[in-house]
């Protein structure tokens, strides 16, 4: 008993799950990418005015810690404001990024809606369905778009002809088994 084969994924089966997806996720797409353009933006314009500020700060006026603190402050002020502007940027940096991760990941947990599915359904190869169907692990709740990512991933890594392996095998040691 040995299983039918299925026909390899195809290039037409990879470009039709990028062009799902794509449609999928293109407004959290861009959403992520104007969040990072406006913090870009925005940070630039807080940056400059920090520095400026920093720049503009003079300790000469201050007599009581004496000449040699108060030269050692303006020697030293221009890093300090620098010091302080990257910690910022990084700290800035770290939560825009967190921010973006968690609205892909919002995305990749939305349902696939009905026309993308059926689309899906009717063009796939079997071998491409074989993967989807592998990648969809929690089949009491509708396909998401994160399956649809896992499938596309997978399917580039050659989870088809794993797939296809492992039914052979499988049908290897049932006869085997019927033969005892």
């Amino acid at each position: 008993m040995k299983p039918e084969r299925n026909e390899a994924p195809s290039r037409r089966d990879h470009a039709l799950l990028r062009k799902v997806l794509l449609k999928l996720t293109a407004t959290s797409r861009i959403i992520a990418a104007a969040l990072v353009v406006a913090v870009a933006l925005i940070w630039y314009d807080v940056l400059n005015r920090l520095l400026a500020f920093g720049n503009g700060i003079d300790y000469a006026g201050n007599r009581l810690m004496g000449a040699e603190a108060t030269a050692l402050l303006q020697r030293y002020n221009p890093y300090f404001w620098g010091a302080v502007v990257t910690l910022c940027s990084l700290l800035l940096a770290y939560l825009t990024w967190l921010a973006v991760r968690a609205i892909l990941a919002r995305a990749r947990l939305r349902p696939v809606d009905p026309a993308s599915f059926q689309l899906l359904a009717d063009q796939l190869s079997g071998a491409t369905l074989d993967v989807l169907l592998w990648a969809w692990q929690t089949r009491d709740e509708p396909l998401r778009v994160g399956d649809l990512m896992l499938a596309r991933d997978e399917l580039s890594a050659g989870r088809a002809a794993r797939l296809h392996r492992a039914a052979e095998q499988l049908a290897i040691l049932e006869n085997a088994r019927q033969r005892q």
